[in-house]
């Protein structure tokens, strides 16, 4: 099950790493949208664009109906949780090296005022 999981994130990170795909997802966290009104918003080509909805169809980060002629995308945000929780360990991680990283440049901050 784990390995599951994990695999699941790893789809759905290669989905996020691109910005074109970042800002589809973007646009649908304001409602559902049809290809050709996400495709608008790009200076790509409409197929490109088709790609790039399939891709995060297979990730699990949109889903698709049909509407008539036009086919309609919703946000699925729920596989951005497995990631989320994924990274809240290196969340923790990052900020003590910040914490340290501040403590080092006020240490040497100290020393050049000590020094002046």
């Amino acid at each position: 099950m784990a390995a599951a999981r994990g695999r699941q994130s790893n789809v759905v990170c290669r989905a996020i790493a691109d910005p074109t795909r970042r800002e589809i997802l973007s646009l649908l966290r304001g409602g559902r949208h049809s290809v050709a009104e996400i495709a608008a918003n790009f200076r790509t080509s409409r197929p490109a664009i088709s790609k790039h909805i399939r891709l995060l169809r297979s990730a699990g980060l949109i889903v698709t109906h049909k509407h008539g002629t036009s086919s309609v995308c919703d946000l699925n945000a729920k596989p951005l949780c497995a990631v989320n929780a994924c990274l809240e360990d290196y969340q923790a991680l990052w900020g003590e090296g910040l914490r340290n990283l501040e403590r080092y440049i006020e240490d040497i901050e100290d020393q050049k005022e000590k020094n002046s």
